[in-house]
């Protein structure tokens, strides 16, 4: 006969849930609701009152060409990051994986860069690869390659997305080490006696077996490189040269609190959680169905 657990306390559950439902609340469905309610409005000139426009800052929006320049580069930016983040920390993780001498030590010193925070991340980036005071910003210029992201719109997106992608690296290696050292050794072994490689095993046996972490994992990467690579940018290059680091984030950013349009910029906020959520939905509706529990 089973035992069934029965608190008489009914309000125990409501008790134990209402810190974390309170925290959503207040940092997410009324932040949202804000956003929501302050994109049905315009300012006035001087602040002093709402103007009702009803969907007029949408339509502005998408008719916008600064706004869909800012939406190709948060693409491009997204992808790069989510790619260069999460391909390499594969890598790193099945390396340490293996049994050699010292791999403690290794895991311990690619977790380290999780641990700093995007803002002092883009000042690493920008002393190395300043063409001024970086080491290899000038060892560039020296040699004959024109280097110099101040000036140059695509070597600061593509700076920028170095960066990014090298602070979400450690975070990625965490979660894969985790994934694969959870797979059965003995199945890997039974694989390798059978003759596979280690390419094939990798591709045949682990890789497979990391889908649900691989999943998990992309989407955290994805909603990283919409909302949480803000501080590298504004460290790194505030958005420039010419907006080409500019994504939808950073515009919010720009348009909200330097240049005080805040219904175009609720809009956009609006727009970007809802671009966001469909992604997620999408990945669980479609890419989901590709990963073996």
């Amino acid at each position: 006969m089973r035992r069934r657990a029965i608190f008489n306390n009914k309000a125990l559950p409501y008790l134990l849930l209402a810190l974390q439902l309170a925290i959503t609340l207040v940092f997410f469905f009324w932040p949202a609701g804000q956003s929501v309610y302050q994109s049905l409005f315009v300012q006035d000139a001087f602040g002093f009152r709402q103007i009702f426009v009803g969907l007029e800052n949408y339509l502005v929006l998408f008719q916008d060409p600064l706004y869909l320049d800012s939406a190709r580069t948060t693409v491009i930016f997204s992808v790069a990051v989510t790619l260069l983040a999460m391909v390499p920390a594969l890598v790193l993780a099945v390396m340490s994986d293996q049994i050699i001498r010292g791999a403690t030590a290794y895991r311990t010193l690619l977790i380290w860069p999780y641990a700093v925070a995007p803002a002092i991340a883009a000042v690493l980036w920008l002393f190395i690869f300043h063409p001024s005071i970086g080491s290899l910003g000038r060892g560039l210029n020296a040699i004959g390659i024109p280097w110099d992201y101040r000036n140059n719109g695509n070597q600061a997106l593509l700076l920028v997305i170095l960066a990014s992608a090298w602070k979400q690296i450690s975070y990625n290696f965490i979660f894969f080490l985790a994934g694969l050292q959870s797979v059965p050794r003995a199945i890997v072994e039974a694989a390798a006696i059978d003759g596979a490689g280690a390419v094939k095993r990798f591709f045949r046996i682990l890789f497979p077996l990391l889908s649900p972490t691989t999943f998990f994992l992309l989407i955290v990467n994805i909603i990283y490189s919409f909302f949480d690579t803000f501080g590298t940018i504004d460290a790194l290059t505030t958005g420039g040269p010419g907006r080409a680091t500019t994504t939808l984030i950073y515009k919010v950013y720009r348009d909200g609190y330097l240049n005080l349009d805040l219904g175009s910029s609720s809009a956009q906020s609006v727009v970007l959680m809802t671009v966001v959520i469909l992604i997620t939905v999408v990945q669980f509706r479609f890419i989901e169905r590709q990963v073996h529990y």
